[in-house]
């Protein structure tokens, strides 16, 4: 039993939980640089590990009542296809380009890691003003003395294409089954943290486990490296989706910044 590994499970299991985002964003690159996996196996790996991972989070998420089925009926619509057509990709780059598709899925990883996190900027500038221009208007609002509150409902052509486009993804590099999908979620559907969270994680069960196989028929998945993780993730996840409402987001949010920045940096320059 190679502990190592498990306690490298442990720590992507809690910030999946308490995020919804970062499981393959930090597991990947672990698996690369930390045990010396192949990238195209540590891209097939990961989507069977996460999807298994998240199973156990979406369980907690449900118990708690933090998913919204609408939405994740909406993204599973668009991320399942989305899902299987990175996967073909990848088995088309894997004919095509034999001798270097290592170093073509490396690349790819580092150029999506670092769009990530650019992106993660701007969420998070765009979260401040939001957040400002809302204090000003709920400072105005006759709705306030009332204690209205607005029904926000899910846009179905707004949430399908961004399963189709951050599915693909996901199905290519094993990249954004949380944190795509919870970036736009954040723009595009305003609820409470905690239940956006929950709705990423239930979808992401389904967008990595149909990804997942697809890498499994390919021979890109080390079952026993997958195993060996998921003794550590699932206790992880589950103390995570606990903790979900009472850790500081913008706290586990910036050092997760770091990680992707960095990870992207290496993969680029590797």
């Amino acid at each position: 039993m190679n502990w190592e590994v498990s306690i490298g499970g442990f720590v992507v299991g809690l910030l999946v939980g308490l995020t919804g985002m970062g499981g393959a964003l930090v597991m990947t690159p672990m698996m690369i640089f930390l045990f010396g996996v192949n990238p195209t196996v540590a891209v097939g790996t990961d989507l069977i590990y996460s999807s298994i991972t998240k199973l156990f989070g979406a369980w907690q998420h449900w118990r708690q009542k933090t998913v919204d089925w609408v939405a994740v009926r909406l993204l599973s619509m668009g991320s399942v296809p989305g899902a299987l057509a990175g996967a073909v990709t990848m088995m088309l780059l894997q004919k095509s380009f034999a001798d270097s598709v290592q170093s073509i899925v490396g690349k790819l990883l580092g150029v999506t890691y670092l769009a990530i996190a650019l992106f993660m900027i701007w969420q998070l500038y765009r979260a401040l003003a939001q957040r400002q221009r809302r204090r000003s208007e709920l400072e105005t609002a006759a709705a306030a003395e009332t204690g209205a509150a607005a029904v926000v409902r899910p846009d179905a052509k707004k949430m399908i294409w961004l399963g189709v486009i951050a599915g693909f993804v996901v199905g290519l590099t094993s990249v954004g089954s949380g944190t795509l999908f919870m970036a736009f979620l954040v723009v595009i559907y305003p609820i409470a943290v905690a239940r956006l969270v929950g709705t990423d994680i239930v979808q992401a069960v389904l967008v990595t486990g149909v990804a997942g196989l697809a890498h499994l028929t390919m021979g890109n998945v080390d079952l026993t490296l997958v195993g060996q993780l998921l003794i550590g993730s699932i206790p992880g996840i589950l103390i995570g989706s606990r903790m979900t409402t009472k850790v500081p987001e913008g706290f586990v949010k910036s050092a997760l910044f770091l990680l992707i920045f960095m990870a992207g940096y290496k993969m680029l320059m590797k």
